[in-house]
């Protein structure tokens, strides 16, 4: 039985390992498009920010790690899939063939289109690559734009920070980290971001970067009016998967790869995880993509084992983000957004920066969003991964949101919610 994983970014990875483990005698061959170790993008803000060199962001630290589990890796970028024939081309002519795939091939930046947009000063910053050029650019008092704001922009624009240059941010959303934070959440995350230092523009885009005129290297005009000198700008206007190889086969494509609670695709024997892949929600059952290191992961492994002839099922996507801005913590879990006929509530320390909102579908918490919470945050992705039902701890939640810990161990541990009223009683 041939293995064929197509990435090798955490979702190929983690399944090369699943599948050794599940079929020890089984032929793995792990592919990568640029010709690299497998690293995590996720890790590319740190290296910017000097506290990691490039091999820190590699994902297996040991250079003979594959080599010992017999999984052979191939640098090469996958051009179109033959079901029929069960192979594929890659971008160098040759084919290779498959008993099973796996499709792991992640996801690229967008690029709006924007005049000026492939001017040479005009970086994404996905790839070590990309890396570089920013690091050549973004030296301390550089004067530079970033188009987006986020989760990954967020993240980008950290590490800008840290390089000591003079940052503004534009984000055409009406607050930052508007698909992870509600209004108010997004809002405030704003106010603490400008308050360090970085000017932030939302319900703005970006209409044309021009070269420059002997000031800076290029000139970014907004949709404000503003007019801005610029030595370098990064976009980070977001992400799509990478599944143009996929055009002309029968491997049901919406946004991502369609999949089932198996990771299976419309053609059986292909599977998909990762970036690229869209499966159920948790709650709706409706397919998403969800673009996290956390649930590549789980469905990587799930992928793996069924790839192996096991019988593993993915309970349900649930959308995790854990975000640090400049120093303030917070995070969305779930439906952070709420139901048309549920119930929310929110806790608003605008002083402190700090921030709660719970939502619930009758007595089942469906999301959560929190800024500059760190203690017990877990929680509440275990009751909303969980599906605990409540009862009235909802009641109690909604008149004090902050106690959704007690609400927590009520749910999971009963038992010990009655030790601590009896000890309270007793002192």
């Amino acid at each position: 039985m041939k293995h064929l994983i197509l990435g090798n970014g955490p979702a190929g990875v983690v399944a090369a390992e699943a599948l050794r483990r599940a079929a020890p005698r089984a032929e793995i061959v792990m592919t990568g498009s640029e010709g690299l170790p497998p690293y995590s993008r996720m890790a590319i803000p740190y290296l910017l920010e000097g506290n990691i060199d490039e091999s820190g962001t590699f994902l297996r630290k040991t250079p003979d790690h594959f080599d010992a589990l017999g999984v052979r890796q191939l640098a090469g970028r996958a051009v179109a899939v033959d079901v029929a024939k069960q192979n594929v081309l890659f971008a160098d002519g040759h084919f290779e063939t498959y008993d099973r795939l796996l499709i792991a091939t992640g996801s690229h930046p967008v690029r709006p289109p924007i005049p000026g947009v492939d001017l040479p000063e005009v970086q994404t910053c996905w790839t070590l690559a990309d890396a570089r050029a920013i690091a050549a650019h973004a030296r301390p008092g550089a004067r530079v734009l970033q188009l987006g704001a986020g989760f990954i922009g967020c993240i980008i624009m950290e590490a800008l920070a840290k390089r000591g240059v003079q940052l503004t941010v534009v984000e055409m959303g009406d607050r930052m980290v508007p698909r992870m934070m509600t209004p108010k959440a997004g809002g405030m995350i704003k106010a603490w971001v400008e308050r360090q230092g970085v000017r932030v523009v939302t319900s703005a885009g970006v209409e044309r970067i021009d070269r420059g005129d002997g000031d800076a290297p290029l000139r970014v005009s907004l949709s404000t009016g503003d007019t801005l000198p610029c030595d370098l700008v990064i976009v980070a206007a977001g992400v799509a998967p990478n599944i143009a190889f996929l055009d002309g086969t029968p491997v049901h494509v919406a946004k991502g790869v369609l999949v089932d609670a198996r990771m299976e695709t419309s053609v059986p024997g292909i599977f998909a995880a990762g970036d690229v892949a869209e499966a159920p929600d948790l709650f709706t059952g409706a397919h998403l993509v969800s673009a996290i290191q956390p649930n590549a992961a789980d469905q990587a492994r799930v992928a793996a084992i069924n790839m192996a002839g096991g019988n593993a099922q993915l309970p349900g996507v649930l959308a995790i983000n854990v975000l640090d801005t400049l120093g303030l913590i917070s995070t969305s879990f779930g439906q952070w957004w709420g139901s048309p006929d549920g119930q929310g509530v929110e806790l608003v320390d605008e002083a402190a920066s700090r921030y709660l909102s719970l939502q619930f579908q009758g007595d089942v918490l469906i999301g959560a969003t929190s800024i500059g919470m760190t203690q017990h945050v877990g929680a509440l992705r275990g009751l909303i991964q969980s599906r605990l039902a409540l009862g009235p701890w909802k009641e109690v939640l909604l008149a004090a949101p902050q106690r959704f810990f007690e609400a927590y161990l009520a749910a999971t541990q009963p038992d010990s919610i009655a030790r601590r009223q009896a000890a309270v009683a007793c002192a």
